[in-house]
Parts: C-alpha cells; sequence; structure tokens
C-alpha cells in the first residue's frame, strides 16, 4: 500500500511540474519582452511608436513608427481567417457526415500532411504558384491578397482537426433527435450540430489566429515586405513578425530596441485576441 501511494505522490509531483515549468516558460517570456519593449515605448512615445506611419531606422534621426506593419498584420490575418475558417469547418463536415470511408482515410491523412509542412515550404510555393497568379490581376502578385490566401491554406490543418474533433464529440442522439422531429439532413447538421460543437470550433479558431498572426518565413516571400499602410488588396505590405526577422539580424542600440518592442506590441496583441475568443466560447459553453 506505502508502494502505491509512493508512486501516486511520485508522478502527481512529476505532473505539478511539468505544469510549472509551461507556467514558468510563459512567465519568463513576459518578463523578458516586457521589460526591454516597454522602456523604449515609454521613452520615444507611445503615440509616435503606435501611431507612426514612418520606419526608418537608418535616417538621422531614426523613425520608428509601426502602424503600417500593425495594419498589414492585421488586413493579412483577417484575410486568413475568412478564407481558412469557412473552409476547414465545412471540409470538417464533410469528413464527418459526407465523405466516403474509401476516401476518408486519404483525406485525413492529406490533412495530416499538410501540418507537418515546414512554414518556408509553403513560402516557396506561394512565391511560385500564387505571386504569378495573383500577378495576373493586378501589380507584382506581392500583395496582403497572396499572403492572406498563403495564411488562410496554412491554417486548414488546425482548423479541420479540431472542427473535426469538436463535431465528433456530440453526441448522437442530437442528430437523431433532430431527423426524429422531421429536420433534413443538412438542417440537422447546421442548426443542431455545429451550435453545439461551436466551444470546440472556436477553440480551432483561436489557434488558427495564433498561427496566422505569428507566421513569419511564408510572408517574407510573398508580401512584399514594404513597411507602408497597404492600400489594397493587391498591395504590398509588411507584418510585425516579418520585420523583427528582416532586421534584427543587423540591429543594434535604439533600433534593436525598437523589434523587440515591436514584439511587445505583437505578444499584446495576441493576448487580446485569445481573451476576446475566450470571451467567446465561454458564452457558447454557457448558452
Amino acid at each position: 500500500m506505502k508502494k502505491q501511494t509512493f508512486k501516486e505522490e511520485f508522478f502527481r509531483i512529476i505532473f505539478f511540474l511539468s505544469a510549472a515549468t509551461a507556467i514558468l516558460a510563459i512567465f519568463l517570456i513576459c518578463i523578458f519582452i516586457f521589460m526591454n519593449g516597454l522602456p523604449f515605448i515609454g521613452k520615444y512615445g507611445i503615440s509616435h511608436f503606435l501611431l507612426g506611419n514612418d520606419w526608418s531606422p537608418s535616417n538621422t534621426p531614426a523613425s520608428y513608427g509601426i502602424l503600417p506593419m500593425i495594419v498589414g498584420s492585421v488586413f493579412i490575418t483577417i484575410g486568413a481567417i475568412a478564407l481558412g475558417v469557412p473552409t476547414g469547418v465545412f471540409t470538417a463536415v464533410f469528413m464527418v457526415y459526407y465523405c466516403p470511408k474509401q476516401i476518408y482515410a486519404f483525406l485525413k491523412s492529406a490533412v495530416n500532411l499538410m501540418a507537418a509542412i515546414p512554414s518556408i515550404v509553403y513560402g516557396f510555393f506561394g512565391l511560385q504558384l500564387l505571386v504569378p497568379w495573383i500577378g495576373s490581376f493586378s501589380g507584382n502578385g506581392m500583395s496582403v491578397l497572396t499572403a492572406s490566401l498563403l495564411l488562410g491554406i496554412m491554417i486548414l490543418p488546425t482548423i479541420i482537426s479540431l472542427s473535426e474533433s469538436a463535431i465528433r464529440t456530440v453526441p448522437s442522439a442530437y442528430y437523431a433527435g433532430s431527423l426524429a422531429l422531421g429536420a433534413s439532413h443538412e438542417r440537422s447538421i447546421f442548426s443542431v450540430i455545429l451550435p453545439a460543437a461551436k466551444s470546440g470550433i472556436f477553440s480551432a479558431v483561436i489557434l488558427g489566429v495564433g498561427r496566422a498572426i505569428g507566421e513569419t518565413m511564408a510572408v517574407i516571400l510573398v508580401a512584399g515586405n514594404q513597411p507602408i499602410i497597404p492600400s489594397g488588396l493587391f498591395a504590398g505590405t509588411r507584418t510585425m513578425t516579418t520585420n523583427i526577422v528582416l532586421e534584427m539580424a543587423y540591429a543594434s542600440g535604439q533600433h534593436r530596441e525598437a523589434l523587440i518592442a515591436t514584439s511587445a506590441v505583437l505578444f499584446v496583441f495576441i493576448l487580446i485576441i485569445n481573451a476576446i475568443f475566450a470571451y467567446m466560447k465561454g458564452k457558447a459553453v454557457h448558452e
């Protein structure tokens, strides 16, 4: 009995330390980012930093306005959500309720394979195929639309897998009861099953948005990397993540502090987005 108690206590401690390590890692990241980023924002001026239109670290005097990068990140993320979320949810519905068994195994494997493809490979795909295609309509193809389309494709595995899992957790009695009351197959799915699974679907959207707003390597190759506010879908732009990656290697002094401050702003953006979706998810659970 004592041996069994010792084993239970041992594994309880191991599990606690694992959870504490994750919390500690987040805590240390927050300390590093905010301790290095907030002093620069306070010194440079929060309004000049967040609302400034000019990013010119090599000029004299240097200018560190990140509004173009904020707008570019928001536009590309919204575009990725608009393209990826409906496609991912509809694909999950197809896999659960419409997909023939002979095709399901292949489709599931393809979705898992998409999740394993490195970001840079997606970037080369976008550079070689999407950029020329978008460029045939307007501009040179490196644009907000191209980056949104590519990120919409990249978040599909997350949206599809988690949405499918959420839909499968809905008790089959919901679907059977809806049919028994006279609802059609499609009405039962979209009026009963999806509302019942919306909490899990919200979780899928949260993770998808997190990947979209934090993606770097693929966006570098297709967005144009111009630190200006985009004038339209076919205009080039630069996101906060690409701005950090492009310039951190040679940045020093105030320039480096500005890039770390940019990462702090990005971190706050992600926290706000997660908080909004968590609130919406909580409301969905209690409805």
